[in-house]
């Protein structure tokens, strides 16, 4: 299985547009908001999230452009971890794709089909096929799910339904054995989150905060519980859970926020994540598993 991260920041990428905190005026390396390509093949390909950065990426990513036909395109399937809009406004501008299939949490899927109509308005292009989150098979590869968090987007608070709104992802190739497991949202150390990333090859971990302050200091907000709200263990809570674990797994932090220090290669916060043995791979890191 290969797996390449399109993107590996956060909501806004890195820098973000609006925001002049230390790290954002920093010549630390920038990042595009979070996303990754998977396949059995090299061939075809399919996505865990759609970010609003899609098409720098796919443009960036030898292996997903277009070919070899006029209209043809390698992309196949978009798994999203929830409904929130850093990960699906990419559908939007996968649009001019003929035929596409969408997984996500039935919660999410409501979400994109009646507050945020993205399918609605991607139907009046091509019709898409639309499934709510289940265990299946693409190429081969076995993928499965585990529910992590109820957080709701802000378009979608209204909703009733009952969630879950956001899933991790484990795909696992029975042909090498390699085994991905992908949780760029985790408001806590779920139940069942130790036996779904056992064994894995590579486990991408959400990285967005370092701390469980640095947004209200870098922001200078007034609410000291808004990263809190925001639904993102902290590194510096996940961290030592990772230490002496069995197995071989490879642990890398993922969908950083322009907030977190480790951003920066040659801080003490990048250099403690590397020392404790996970990692913090930029944009276009390429994986075989």
């Amino acid at each position: 299985m290969k797996v390449i991260l399109l993107g590996t920041a956060a909501g806004g990428g890195f820098p973000q547009w609006n925001c002049a905190c230390a790290q954002c005026t920093s010549d630390a390396p920038p990042r595009t908001q979070d996303s990754v390509a998977f396949s059995a093949d090299g061939r075809t390909w399919h996505l865990l999230n759609a970010s609003p950065d899609i098409r720098s990426q796919i443009l960036a990513t030898p292996a997903l452009r277009a070919g070899p036909g006029p209209r043809e395109t390698p992309l196949r399937t978009v798994l999203l971890t929830d409904a929130e809009l850093d990960h699906t406004l990419g559908l939007l501008m996968l649009r001019e794709a003929e035929t596409l299939t969408v997984h996500a949490p039935a919660a999410a899927l409501h979400a994109v089909t009646e507050h945020f109509p993205a399918r609605g308005i991607i139907s009046e292009y091509h019709e898409w096929t639309w499934h709510p989150t289940t265990e299946t098979t693409l190429d081969g590869l076995r993928i499965t799910s585990l529910p992590v968090s109820d957080k709701q987007p802000k378009y979608a608070r209204a909703s009733a339904h009952s969630g879950p709104w956001v899933v991790a992802y484990r795909i696992h190739d029975p042909a090498t054995g390699g085994t991905l497991v992908y949780a760029p949202c985790l408001r806590s150390w779920p139940p069942g989150f130790d036996e779904f990333t056992s064994d894995a090859t590579l486990v991408l971990l959400d990285g967005t905060f370092y701390g469980g302050t640095e947004f209200t200091i870098a922001t200078s907000t007034a609410n000291p519980a808004a990263q809190q709200a925001m639904g993102h263990l902290p590194i510096s809570e996940t961290l030592p859970m990772l230490a002496n674990r069995p197995g071989t797994t490879r642990w890398a932090y993922t969908h950083l926020n322009n907030t977190n220090p480790v951003v920066a290669p040659e801080g003490a916060e990048h250099a403690a994540v590397l020392r404790a043995g996970a990692e913090l791979p930029p944009d276009g890191t390429e994986f075989d598993l």
